[in-house]
């Protein structure tokens, strides 16, 4: 964070307050700057995150001339902002994509904020800066996050996913929302069907509650990868988490049995050892009473200190909750906080996301703002029972049993809510390697290290699962996503695809599970997973085809 002075207030992380109150902006057309009076040496200013942040000239340049004093950052067409911070320069000259800007009077100490609207393009986009008068005179240039444009320039026929989509409505899946982002651009934000549909017993409604663009959903899995990887991607940027590190450095009480050896990194790669699931809401298991929790902190006690894992090596992958869950107490651990305060307090309400957060029905949510889950609570239709068991239908409140009735709603590997548009903003963040408008959460390096693939299994990142190159999961990201594609899925029926190759990032929220349930008593199905729209890679497929087609 880099500070200067100035005369009137301290401003934090706000280009549109350093604007208004430190600011006079430039017009894109008439490419000229304009400037508030001359700093005085009274009060320091904090500048706004950026992603990039240049100071010139080059403290350090080199013998090759052609090399010094330039760098890119990423725009998009008709759009991008630059904060000139003037420390004593009269007059420079700054290119951007090789055009001129209008800077050959500079006032010296002043902020300038200058619109790049007529000079940018889609992607990596130039700069550099020349002639700084007088000699030994300096400056920095800093560069915003791109944000997400709501409303796109050019359409794009997707007649073909709308059709998918709306057939398998007709034939009795319940809803969806489909979201799509594509440089910069939210490019589509459909609804489809019924965000509720039926009465608990399979009863269906007289009249439905509508799917609506902003519904909110269960999004069961990708809790890993919106809320735990966020934070830990955040604590990874600031220096208080280190993966590689024993869990136990972290977690003193992590021992025994083999845990002194679990790595962070083990747990992200889900390689520790832990078996897939682990029911600590229910007596009638394997282990009975003495893993049985319905309290968040004994659950959490017996979470690191007892439950059993594998020391077979070499390890395998085995996707499992448990990794999730342990990295959740180590947020909180970490942090001092409640996994949902922290993320709330330091991931989504600086973006402004005030519909993606955990527990939504005790934060003055309503249950009508929410896709339904399961129709007969987690009972299956009947045929699953245990202590303190839900036998309504399942809206606002987290699905999964675990998540719900062991941890009180808030869990490391499921347990978020959120809608298609919040969940564009955190795809366009991704895009943009940690940072969104004035805001940064996390390093490009901190990304780069959760997207590396795993010797072991090119499929996994940490916590990210990768589309890889040899396709093993067209299943989620179709055929045609590059092999820089990332995501996840999540049970109740939501999958994400963000590809950095194309700039593209897909959400698909659905509640494929709010449907009937047929089957026998240990062999059964929700129907609404029976259809084309539930298995996710045809509707991605789909979408790459509308967009690749064009």
């Amino acid at each position: 964070m880099l500070f200067i002075l100035k005369n009137t207030r301290f401003i934090k992380n706000a280009w549109l307050a350093a604007l208004s109150l430190i600011i006079v902006g430039c017009s894109s057309t008439h490419n000229s700057l304009k400037s508030q009076p001359v700093l005085t040496k009274s009060q320091l200013i904090e500048l706004p995150n950026a992603q990039v942040v240049a100071s010139f000239p080059e403290p350090n340049p080199s013998s090759r001339f052609y090399v010094n004093n330039r760098g890119t950052f990423k725009a998009y067409k008709g759009r991008g902002q630059l904060l000139i911070q003037n420390h004593s320069a009269e007059s420079a000259d700054i290119y951007i994509n090789n055009q001129k800007l209008a800077t050959n009077t500079l006032t010296t100490n002043t902020l300038y904020n200058y619109s790049l609207a007529a000079h940018t393009h889609n992607g990596i986009n130039t700069f550099k800066v020349e002639n700084i008068l007088p000699k030994g005179a300096s400056l920095t240039l800093r560069f915003a996050f791109p944000t997400l444009n709501l409303t796109p320039n050019k359409p794009v026929d997707f007649t073909d996913v709308d059709e998918l989509i709306e057939r398998d409505i007709k034939a009795g899946f319940p809803g969806a929302v489909l979201a799509v982002v594509k440089n910069g651009e939210l490019i589509k934000l459909t609804a489809y069907g019924d965000a509720k549909q039926y009465q608990q017993n399979d009863l269906m409604l007289l009249r439905p509650e509508p799917m609506q663009t902003n519904t909110l959903f269960d999004l069961a899995s990708n809790t890993k990868i919106f809320a735990t990887n966020f934070a830990l991607m955040k604590l990874i940027s600031e220096g208080q988490l280190n993966i590689n590190n024993p869990v136990q450095s972290y977690l003193t009480e992590y021992t025994g049995g083999g845990r002194e050896q679990r790595t962070v990194k083990e747990l992200l790669t889900h390689s520790a050892g832990y078996p897939p699931v682990f029911d600590f809401h229910r007596k009638d298991t394997q282990q009975g009473d003495a893993f049985y929790s319905q309290n968040s902190q004994t659950t959490k006690q017996l979470l690191l200190t007892k439950v059993p894992l594998n020391n077979k090596k070499p390890m395998q992958h085995v996707y499992s909750d448990i990794d999730y869950m342990i990295l959740g107490v180590l947020v909180e651990r970490i942090t001092g906080q409640p996994l949902d305060e922290y993320l709330e307090q330091h991931v989504y309400t600086p973006l402004a996301l005030s519909n993606t957060l955990f527990n939504p029905l005790k934060k003055g949510f309503e249950r009508s703002q929410f896709a339904a889950t399961e129709l007969s609570g987690n009972t299956r239709d009947g045929r699953i029972t245990f202590d303190n068991i839900r036998t309504h239908v399942l809206q606002g409140q987290v699905h999964d049993e675990r998540a719900f009735y062991s941890f009180g709603g808030v869990a490391g590997h499921a347990g978020l809510f959120s809608n298609a548009h919040d969940l564009a903003v955190l795809c366009q963040l991704l895009l943009n390697n940690g940072g969104y408008g004035d805001q940064q959460l996390f390093s490009a390096s901190a990304l780069a290290q959760f997207l590396t693939p795993q010797s072991t299994n090119e499929t996994y990142g940490l916590g990210f699962r990768l589309a890889g190159n040899n396709q093993a999961r067209r299943w989620h990201f179709g055929p045609y996503a590059s092999s820089q594609a990332y995501g996840h899925t999540g049970w109740t029926g939501t999958v994400t695809v963000i590809d950095p190759a194309y700039d593209l990032a897909i959400v698909l929220l659905t509640n494929a599970r709010h449907t009937a349930i047929k089957g026998t008593q240990k062999r059964y199905e929700f129907t609404g997973k029976q259809f084309e729209t539930a298995q996710y890679g045809s509707v991605v497929s789909l979408v790459y085809e509308a967009l690749l087609n064009q």
